[in-house]
């Protein structure tokens, strides 16, 4: 809740209709899976006031994309995953072994 995440901004790691990315996992982050989204295109850690986005920090927890989760996972960088908030639906990109050994 605290910076607010999810597709839907409900604090939870569900999916919908125009959810192409499948921000299913719940991460926490860690500074280097924060600079590897960076190197990747997508940096999550600047603040964007234009869209109320206060930027991440190592700590915070985020719904990130399965995809992007698995690309950090086959890097090396993928961050721990809160099992019980992760939707199922991450099971269409990310098997379970993996989500499992990256619990925390």
């Amino acid at each position: 809740m605290a910076p607010l995440t999810g597709w839907l901004r409900d604090g939870c790691c569900n999916t919908g209709a125009g959810d192409h990315g499948l921000h299913t996992v719940c991460a926490i982050l860690t500074a280097e899976f924060l600079a590897f989204s960076r190197a990747a295109g997508n940096d999550l850690s600047t603040p964007k006031p234009e869209y109320g986005f206060p930027g991440l920090h190592p700590g915070d927890q985020w719904c990130l994309c399965a995809g992007r989760w698995e690309d950090a996972r086959r890097a090396g960088q993928a961050p721990l995953v809160k099992l019980a908030a992760t939707h199922a639906a991450t099971l269409a990109v990310v098997r379970l072994e993996d989500l499992q050994a990256h619990a925390g």
